[in-house]
C-alpha cells in the first residue's frame, strides 16, 4: 500500500492513534469525522494492511528498576550477509537490547540497549565483540535525558512544524 491509496482520514486516523493508541473508537471518530462503525471498519482496514503494527504502552522504566540506556554503534570488519543474520539473530534473543537499526555510514548498527549498570554493559559489549559475528569495534554513549522522546511519525509530506490536530 502507498501514501497515495491512503486519503486524508486515513492519515488523519494513524496519526491520531500514534499520539493516544487508548482513544475510544467515538472519540477518535469524532476527531476524523466519522460514524463510529465507518471508523472502526477504517481502523480495521488499516490493520489488516499491517499500516497499525501494534499498540503499546510507554513505560517509566527507570521509575521500576535500575535502568541505564547505553546507545551503541557497531562497525563489522566487512559486510558479510552471513554475518549480518548471525549478529541479527544473536541479537533478536537478547531482552537487553530493545531496539536495533541497520544503518548506512561509519558504523553498521545502531543499538538501544537497557541495563542496570555500566559493569552490564561491558558484559553485553564482550559477548558482542567476542562472538563469530565480525564485530570491529563498538562505541557505546549513555543516555542522560530523553528531550523529545519518539511519539510518532510524522504522516504529512508537507512543512515541519506542529503537529496536526
Amino acid at each position: 500500500m502507498t501514501a497515495k491509496s491512503l486519503d486524508r482520514i486515513d492519515l488523519k486516523i494513524l496519526d491520531v492513534l500514534q499520539q493516544d493508541a487508548r482513544i475510544t473508537n467515538q472519540a477518535l471518530a469524532d476527531r476524523v469525522a466519522l460514524s463510529p462503525s465507518a471508523c472502526l471498519a477504517r481502523v480495521r482496514a488499516l490493520e489488516a494492511k499491517d499500516l497499525i503494527r501494534g499498540y503499546r504502552a510507554h513505560v517509566a522504566v527507570d521509575r521500576i528498576r535500575s535502568a541505564t540506556v547505553v546507545l551503541a554503534m557497531v562497525a563489522f570488519r566487512r559486510h558479510a550477509l552471513e554475518e549480518f543474520t548471525a549478529f541479527d539473530r544473536r541479537i533478536l534473543g537478547m531482552q537487553e537490547i530493545v531496539e536495533a537499526s541497520r544503518i548506512s555510514g561509519e558504523y553498521d548498527y545502531l543499538l538501544r540497549v537497557i541495563v542496570n549498570d555500566v559493569h552490564h554493559w561491558k558484559d553485553i559489549a564482550r559477548l558482542l565483540l567476542g562472538g563469530d559475528y565480525g564485530v570491529e569495534k563498538i562505541v557505546s554513549q549513555f543516555l542522560m535525558d530523553e528531550v523529545k522522546p519518539f511519539s510518532g511519525y510524522p504522516l504529512g509530506d508537507g512543512p515541519t512544524g506542529k503537529r496536526s490536530s
